[in-house]
């Protein structure tokens, strides 16, 4: 017999696209929206020229808190706490023990011993598991804004969330509910992140949509972060790919107290890397895809980690790994083998758009 599909979960906002007309897919255990009828370039654009709404509560959420849970976070994850403060935001790691990214996620300080971790959906219960804490996924849905007009947006809704700044974190009160606002985001560009009761959830999509803000799914999610040059998990991160390789040894606490993976990271750095993530941009709109290689003169020196088309270049760009054997700069030429075709292309520095261009 074949074995059922597993069962994917739904949003606390599943009901909210449907209406919408989105597509839905399976990511990461849930089902969620691809794209809306408007299409994945349109809601690229919008996010990056006015205000995109994403839906992300698929994105897990461990509570941490009590005595001595910053301790357990500073020995679990490669990054520095001490680095900040209560009513901040941290990107950080959690590590194996050979230096590779087994999870990538957000710390929102909320107060004095207590927590929120957000890692990738796929990725929950393996960081609840490291951490002492608690799974409260099915207590909120997760609203991301992002966008030049994000805050003017958030603010026709609520005007304290549109005040949180970059990388702060506040708690709000919208309507009679308790809100947790984060000043991060997976686009590149401005906006906010709010954890809302499920009782409240679809009001506050509805009221911001109402505002102003585009409809924005997966799709454009991907294209946004790629464009921002942003890894993801499974692609940039994950079994050997360490920190340094990616371009993020600023996420590693160097001077903190051991962590998972910290010995190996040291030997790497000493050794020297070995291979560090490019961009590339292809000479057309032919994006390459995972896992083409990349080579000069007919030697492969790397290998396409993630691809797609740029709404905002009008060409194809891609995220590699990359040797650093050859001395290889921003407008070398190199070719990418695609499915059986060679695809000119040329190293870019990341991040392919800036916030503002």
């Amino acid at each position: 017999m074949t074995p059922a599909a597993p069962t994917l979960r739904h949003s606390p906002l599943h009901d909210e696209h449907v209406a919408l007309g989105a597509k839905l897919v399976g990511f990461g255990g849930w089902e969620m929206p691809l794209s809306y009828p408007s299409g994945t370039i349109a809601e690229h654009r919008a996010c990056r020229e006015g205000a995109a709404l994403f839906d992300v509560s698929h994105l897990g959420t461990v509570r941490v808190e009590g005595v001595g849970s910053f301790d357990a976070l500073q020995r679990a994850l490669s990054n520095d706490l001490s680095a900040i403060a209560p009513g901040r935001a941290q990107y950080t790691h959690l590590l194996a023990d050979d230096g590779s990214v087994l999870d990538d996620m957000i710390v929102w300080w909320l107060g004095d011993e207590r927590f929120d971790v957000m890692p990738n959906a796929s990725n929950t219960e393996r960081v609840r598991a490291v951490l002492p804490g608690t799974d409260v996924t099915e207590r909120r849905a997760v609203v991301a804004l992002q966008g030049p007009d994000a805050r003017r947006v958030m603010a026709a809704v609520s005007p304290e969330a549109a005040a949180v700044g970059r990388f702060r974190v506040g708690e709000v009160t919208w309507r009679g509910h308790p809100v947790t606002v984060a000043g991060t985001g997976y686009t590149g560009e401005d906006g906010v992140e709010c954890a809302v009761p499920l009782e409240a959830a679809a009001e506050l999509w509805r009221a911001l949509l109402g505002a102003g803000a585009a409809p924005a799914g997966l799709g454009a999610r991907d294209t946004l972060r790629l464009e921002a040059g942003l890894p993801l998990h499974g692609h940039e991160l994950g079994p050997g790919i360490t920190p340094l390789q990616a371009g993020l040894s600023w996420v590693v606490g160097w001077d903190k107290a051991d962590f998972a993976g910290r010995a190996a990271l040291l030997a790497e750095r000493a050794a020297g890397v070995r291979r560090t993530l490019r961009g590339l941009v292809t000479e057309g709109r032919q994006p390459p895809r995972a896992p083409a290689t990349v080579s000069v003169e007919g030697a492969q020196v790397g290998t396409v980690t993630s691809g797609n088309f740029s709404p905002m270049l009008g060409v194809g760009i891609a995220l590699a790994l990359i040797d650093t054997g050859p001395r290889l700069e921003a407008g070398d030429s190199v070719t990418i083998q695609h499915r059986g075709r060679e695809i000119p292309a040329r190293l870019h520095g990341l991040p392919f758009w800036k916030r503002g261009a």
